[in-house]
C-alpha cells in the first residue's frame, strides 16, 4: 500500500502530515503529487471529498522550499470559486506548511484592502484567492503576477457554474508561460476542456472516478411530496423536513440542508429554531465574519444543523457531517453530487435524503442522467395530504368541501309551461351565469340607470331587427 513516505514530498511536510493523523494518500493525492513534484501540469478529475485539496497544497510547499517572495509579486497562486473555500485551503496551508517559513496571503470579498495590501506589500510565497478580488487588486496597480512559478485552479466546474472563467482566462494570461499549472474538477464540461486543452501543457490527467459520480458510501433518498394546497405548500415542506430529521433520530447527529434561494436558506432556519432545533443560516449575503463563525461553530459541533445555500456546496471539509438534507432539488445536476458530497467523507458513511415536489420532477430526472442511477424513493414519514384531509372529516363526520358545494343540493326540475316554471326556468338561467338576450332585468329597482337594462347586442344585429 502507498504512504506519503513514498511519493517524495520534503522531510518537514511529511512530518506535519504525521502530526495531522494521516498516513495513507486518497487515489487522487497519489495520483497527482508524484508529477506534480516534477513540475509536470495536472489535471486531475475526481469527486468532492476525495482529498483534492492536499493534493496540490503538499507538493506546493515543497516545491517552494527554495527561493525567497519579493514584494506584490507571489510565487504561487491558488484560485478557489468561494470565499469559504479559498479561507479552506488557507488552513490546510497552514497545517502542513508549519514546519516551514513559507509565507502566504488570503485574498477574498468582506475583507479589508488594507489588511490585504499590507500582507501583499511584504512578499508572500503562496497567494489564494477568489477570482475576482485578484483582479481588484491587479487593477489597483496593487500586485503582480509575472512572478507566479505555480497556479493552482481548484472546483474548474463551480468556477463555470458562477461565470468565473473569462476571469480564469484573463488570470491565466497574466502569468508567465512557464508556470506549471495544477488543475482540479470533479466533472469536464465542454467549456473546462477546451480551457485546460488552451492553457495546460501536456498535461498528466488522473481522474480516479467518473466525472459526476457520487460516492458509494452515502445512502441516498427521495421524498416525494405534493402539497394539499398549492398555498400551503411551503408551510407543509418545512413540516415535512422536521419529520424526516425526526425519523433519522440520534443517527442524524449533523446535517446540513440546502435551499436553492438565499431567502428561503433564512425562512428555513427561522422555523427550525422556532421549532427547537439548532440551526443557523449561512449564504452570500451575510457578512464575511458572520459566515465564518457559523462555520466555525458547525466544524466544532456548536452548531447541529447548518442550513446553506450552494455556496457551501463546494470544498467545504467538515468531515464528520452525517446527514444532507435537500430540501429543494438543485436545479443544476452536477450540484446534487457536490451537495451530498459533503457527507460520507474520508471513507465515512452519510446519508443524502431530497424533498421533490412535483415541480422538481424535471431536476431529478436530470440528476439521475447525470449520475447513471436512479435515486431510491422514500415513503414520506408524513401521511399524504389527501390522506390527511379524510381522517380530519372522517373525525368531524362532516363531508369533505368538494361534496358539500351548494351546487351539490340544486335539484334540477324539468321545464314545464306554467308561470313557476319560466320563473325557475329564468333563476337557473342566472345561476348558469347569464340570461336570454330579450329577457327583462328582474328584480332590481328604478333606482337602476337606463344603460344598465339596454340590449348589448352588436349593432349589426340592432340594424337587422330595424330592417325586419
Amino acid at each position: 500500500m502507498t504512504t506519503f513516505a513514498d511519493l517524495g514530498l520534503d522531510p518537514k511536510v511529511l512530518s506535519a502530515v504525521v502530526d495531522a493523523g494521516y498516513t495513507s494518500p486518497t487515489p487522487i493525492q497519489a495520483g497527482a503529487i508524484p508529477p506534480a513534484l516534477q513540475g509536470r501540469d495536472v489535471l486531475g478529475i475526481a469527486q468532492t471529498g476525495t482529498g483534492k485539496t492536499a493534493g496540490f497544497v503538499l507538493p506546493m510547499i515543497t516545491l517552494l522550499g527554495r527561493g525567497r517572495a519579493r514584494a506584490r509579486m507571489p510565487r504561487s497562486l491558488v484560485l478557489a470559486p468561494t470565499r469559504e473555500l479559498a479561507a479552506q485551503v488557507a488552513e490546510n496551508f497552514d497545517i502542513y506548511a508549519k514546519n516551514t517559513k513559507l509565507t502566504k496571503a488570503l485574498l477574498i470579498g468582506g475583507v479589508s484592502f488594507k489588511e490585504q495590501d499590507a500582507l501583499i506589500d511584504k512578499g508572500v510565497d503562496v497567494l489564494i484567492a477568489t477570482p475576482g478580488r485578484l483582479l481588484d487588486h491587479f487593477e489597483r496597480g496593487k500586485l503582480l503576477l509575472t512572478g507566479v512559478q505555480i497556479m493552482v485552479v481548484d472546483e474548474a466546474d463551480r468556477m463555470l457554474d458562477m461565470g468565473f472563467i473569462p476571469d480564469i482566462e484573463r488570470i491565466f494570461q497574466l502569468t508567465p508561460f512557464t508556470r506549471q499549472t495544477l488543475f482540479f474538477s470533479a466533472t469536464m464540461a465542454p467549456e473546462i476542456e477546451r480551457v485546460t486543452n488552451t492553457f495546460l501543457s501536456a498535461p498528466e490527467k488522473i481522474e480516479v472516478a467518473r466525472a459526476a459520480t457520487t460516492a458509494e458510501s452515502i445512502e441516498q433518498g427521495v421524498v416525494r411530496y405534493t402539497a394539499s394546497r398549492k398555498d400551503r405548500q411551503a408551510k407543509e415542506k418545512r413540516e415535512l423536513l422536521r419529520a424526516i430529521i425526526d425519523a433519522e433520530g440520534e443517527r442524524c447527529t449533523n446535517a446540513i440542508i440546502f435551499c436553492n434561494r438565499k431567502t428561503e436558506v433564512d425562512i428555513v432556519a427561522k422555523s427550525l429554531k422556532t421549532h427547537g432545533y439548532d440551526a443557523a443560516p449561512i449564504h452570500g449575503d451575510l457578512d464575511q465574519s458572520q459566515r465564518m463563525r457559523t462555520l466555525d461553530a458547525f466544524r466544532e459541533g456548536k452548531l447541529r444543523f447548518l442550513v446553506a445555500s450552494d455556496v457551501a456546496a463546494r470544498g467545504l471539509d467538515v468531515p464528520a457531517v452525517s446527514h444532507v438534507f435537500n430540501y429543494d432539488v438543485p436545479s443544476h445536476a452536477e450540484d446534487y453530487v457536490h451537495r451530498i458530497g459533503r457527507t460520507g467523507r474520508a471513507g465515512r458513511e452519510g446519508k443524502a435524503l431530497t424533498i421533490c415536489v412535483p415541480h422538481d420532477e424535471k431536476w431529478l430526472t436530470a440528476i439521475e442522467d447525470l449520475v447513471k442511477k436512479e435515486i431510491p424513493r422514500v415513503e414520506s414519514p408524513l401521511k399524504a395530504p389527501a390522506a390527511q384531509e379524510r381522517s380530519k372529516s372522517d373525525q368531524t363526520g362532516r363531508k369533505p368541501a368538494e361534496d358539500r358545494s351548494p351546487a351539490a343540493h340544486v335539484e334540477e326540475k324539468p321545464a314545464t309551461g306554467s308561470s313557476s316554471s319560466r320563473r325557475s326556468g329564468s333563476s337557473r338561467s342566472k345561476r348558469g351565469g347569464g340570461r336570454g338576450r330579450d329577457e327583462p332585468v328582474v328584480g332590481m329597482g328604478d333606482h337602476v340607470p337606463a344603460f344598465l337594462t339596454r340590449s348589448f347586442k352588436p349593432q349589426a344585429d340592432r340594424a337587422e331587427e330595424t330592417a325586419e
